[in-house]
């Protein structure tokens, strides 16, 4: 229990909003979808500016460069998120929060950092002799530096998200992304080769850490004992132990291939993998934040709680499942106008990716689940489950080079996708038949339209020819065009109305009108 001075913020206080949740209860959904508006539209701008600076560093810089800090990255990352994978879910679901409190687990998270920090810098030696990469040495010291920096900010943005302050985190997180870019962009043009991609990996969160400070009002205090501080550290244990597992499933496809192919074809793989999974990290893990702070709030109400997040789930399935058709149908030709002729293998491996992007966003909104209803225990032994499918696939697609690797890491999250969405939602009754009852029209028709449209614009000889005479960009935006054109018709046929359509254009519809009038009060 907590002290008696536990609210040592007054109402009266300005600070006093950063420990409430009172203000999104009268209006939890126009406050939520106020919130997903606002970091949609900021993550497009950061999805515009990526895509610009990966396509002017790809032109650069070779596949070797980007291949080197991806080794690197593979394991920095991991602990960079450190904080930012446990520490801010802790602080947005805990129903009552004081300021003692958080100072107390604000130290805890930084002092873990700073220790990830020495380590992480001391396993230099390491890591070049598992890659067989002296170069690796210096890489790994400059970007063991962020550790620590994103430990510093953790706090301040868990404050801005539970109050549900989009709009404040989201300038942080384009300007850091923006800043980032111009800055590895610049150094690039000035020959620094790959410590140019270092720069940016040191460079956003610099700029995130000192923006969450600006935006956020609070400061710490000094640690204190006996403030309840433990079944936080707890939950944010086992949240980024579930974080570690889920990132080792995502990440061990590139450490094998580095180790066993080289720099060159890892460059390649990296660029085709970042590239597939730029759509679900800027439209999937923004509306994370959201969802759980949301979501959370209906955690005593299953029912409710399921109605909504099956409403969402359909939503992006909507979505999604045709975008991964588009994807997988002009993922050559996409990779060949961005990155350029030396990127063709990058281009091959994109392709495969693509055919799973839809059923990997809808896996990743599992983990809403689980961090909104408080189960991080249950996520975490998921997560091993899943590690060990995921990394069989990948050894068996091994033996075909990265080509097979991408096959395997595609296919895994077929397999993985409807168990880990039930298991997921059992606390609050989420039956199998409620899941596939949401996506499987929207698969199907997606899947119908993506063979169909690669029928008629790769093999029909009548169109095949007129097709592969045009241009790089027209042929892009005649696959569009075509994708849209069938799979909006076999929708409306499946579902036997425009129920679908009306339901996307009526979120919309409700999404933008807020943004306005959240200015206008603001």
């Amino acid at each position: 229990m907590p002290d008696s001075d536990t609210n040592s913020n007054s109402a009266s206080s300005p600070l006093s909003d950063y420990f409430t949740t009172d203000h999104s209860r009268s209006d939890l959904r126009t406050r939520a979808l106020r919130s997903a508006t606002v970091t949609i539209i900021a993550q497009g701008c950061t999805f515009v500016a990526g895509t610009a600076g990966t396509i002017i560093l790809a032109r650069l810089l070779t596949p070797r460069d980007f291949g080197l800090v991806t080794m690197v990255l593979s394991i920095s990352l991991l602990l960079q998120n450190f904080g930012t994978n446990g520490f801010i879910e802790a602080t947005i679901q805990r129903p009552e929060i004081h300021h003692r409190l958080i100072s107390t687990f604000f130290w805890a998270n930084v002092a873990l950092s700073f220790v990830l920090t020495l380590l992480f810098m001391a396993s230099a030696p390491v890591i070049a002799w598992f890659y067989k990469e002296p170069l690796l040495k210096p890489i790994v010291v400059v970007m063991a530096v962020p550790i620590l920096l994103s430990g510093l900010s953790t706090q301040h943005q868990a404050l801005l998200m539970r109050k549900l302050n989009f709009y404040r985190t989201s300038v942080y997180e384009v300007g850091a992304a923006i800043i980032s870019l111009a800055v590895a962009v610049l150094l690039a043009l000035r020959g620094w080769g790959y410590w140019a991609l270092v720069a940016k990996w040191v460079v956003s969160p610099l700029v995130i850490t000192a923006g969450a400070w600006i935006m956020c009002g609070w400061r710490p205090g000094a640690p204190s004992r006996r403030t309840g501080v433990r079944p936080m550290l707890r939950f944010a244990f086992n949240t980024y132990g579930n974080f570690v597992l889920n990132y080792l499933g995502k990440t061990v496809d590139k450490i094998l291939v580095g180790r066993f192919q080289g720099s060159q074809p890892l460059g390649n793989y990296d660029r085709a993998y970042q590239l597939s999974n730029m759509l679900p990290n800027q439209l999937v893990n923004p509306l994370a934040n959201v969802a759980i702070a949301s979501f959370s709030r209906l955690s005593n109400d299953p029912e409710k709680y399921r109605r909504n997040y099956l409403q969402v789930l359909s939503i992006l399935s909507f979505v999604c499942m045709p975008i991964s058709a588009a994807l997988t149908l002009m993922g050559k030709d996409l990779i060949l106008l961005l990155l350029g002729p030396q990127w063709t293998a990058a281009g091959e491996l994109f392709t495969v990716f693509g055919f799973s992007i839809g059923v990997m966003m809808l896996y990743m909104t599992h983990a809403w689940l689980h961090l909104s209803l408080g189960t991080p225990g249950r996520w975490f032994r998921w997560s091993i489950i899943a590690l060990t499918i995921t990394v069989v696939f990948i050894a068996v697609g091994l033996r075909f080079g990265a080509f097979g690797v991408a096959v395997g890491y595609s296919a895994s999250f077929y397999v993985l996708l409807a168990p880990a969405l039930w298991y997921a939602g059992r606390p609050v009754h989420l039956r199998l038949s409620f899941i596939v009852s949401a996506i499987w029209k929207y698969y199907v028709s997606a899947l119908a339209t993506g063979l169909l449209c690669w029928y008629v614009l790769h093999k029909a000889v009548l169109t095949s020819n007129v097709f592969n005479q045009l241009g790089i960009l027209y042929r892009i935006v005649l696959t569009l065009f075509a994708c849209v054109l069938i799979y909006l018709p076999l929708v409306v046929l499946f579902y036997g109305s425009l129920k679908p359509v009306s339901q996307f254009i009526f979120v919309l519809r409700e999404m933008i009108p807020n943004t306005f009038s959240a200015k206008r009060t603001r």
